[in-house]
């Protein structure tokens, strides 16, 4: 964390006095990260996207600023959740409905091309369709498999996307974000105090992020497979289910229709001793 100056934070006039439980020192003007408390920070926020992972649940990144954007897409797309980067679409979280229209024709513009609609159409036409699709891709398209709100937000400079922040405020879903000193933290549920704007810093935070995300994930997957053959085993066809009754009810009714022959059988058995026993006294005499 040294290395990748995580503890560097911003100069010290600039500093937000709600940050100072997260300030370790002042050198050179610069404020220094209490690095003791950020693992403390990193781990409790790694544990809380870890569990929404394994239960399924979707985790939007948000990080718009040059330096992180990159990192961000790379990292949330190797563990297959959204994230935004290039501008954050004013009211995307409060007015969803009408962003998954944006999202739904783009992919009517999709089919049109995969159908061929889209070869029938003039020039200009298909130059408009073109453009608004290239516009949707850029804006949207990190998103369009986010079908409902996201169950919680993971934001890169928390002043930039103020905006990212106070519609998840508004909506009750929990922030995680990473907070530089001169940034205000009242408004996160998960505060990671750390430096957001060296690049090696926000790799490094990110790698761990998603690692405990990817555990997640797989802790899920192999929960659905061991659910799996159980599932297979309840729902056998009805036709065997049918037949094994059937066997069953013939093994019944074969065992009773046993038995009586059975206790017939014995009683002749017991009365040849009988008589045969006065025919020995009668010999005795």
């Amino acid at each position: 964390m040294l290395d990748a100056g995580v503890h560097f934070g911003h100069l010290a006039r600039k500093w937000n006095p709600k940050m100072a439980p997260y300030i370790f020192d002042q050198k050179n003007g610069i404020h220094i990260i209490d690095l003791h408390k950020s693992i403390v920070k990193i781990d409790e926020a790694s544990n809380v996207l870890k569990q929404l992972a394994r239960s399924g649940r979707k985790i939007l990144f948000v990080a718009t600023k040059k330096q992180a954007k990159d990192i961000v897409a790379e990292k949330a797309a190797s563990v297959n959740m959204p994230f935004v980067t290039e501008r954050w679409p004013g009211g995307m979280l409060t007015n969803f409905p009408t962003i998954r229209k944006a999202v739904k024709k783009m992919n009517t513009i999709d089919k049109m091309i995969e159908d061929g609609t889209f070869d029938t159409l003039a020039k200009r036409e298909r130059l408009q369709i073109t453009r608004q699709r290239a516009k949707l891709e850029k804006n949207l398209g990190s998103i369009k498999d986010l079908s409902r709100l996201p169950s919680a937000l993971f934001v890169v400079d928390v002043q930039k996307e103020m905006n990212a922040v106070k519609e998840a405020n508004r909506l009750n879903i929990p922030v995680i974000a990473m907070v530089d000193t001169c940034c205000d933290p009242t408004p996160i549920d998960y505060v990671i105090p750390a430096n957001d704007d060296a690049a090696k810093s926000i790799a490094l935070i990110m790698d761990v992020v998603c690692g405990a995300i990817a555990e997640g994930l797989s802790e899920r997957k192999l929960e659905k497979e061991k659910e799996a053959p159980e599932q297979s085993e309840d729902k056998a066809p009805a036709g065997k289910k049918l037949r094994a009754r059937k066997n069953a009810v013939k093994v019944e009714d074969a065992a009773v229709e046993a038995a009586p022959a059975a206790e017939e059988e014995a009683p002749v058995a017991e009365a040849a001793p009988v008589e045969a026993a006065p025919a020995a006294e009668e010999k005795a005499e």
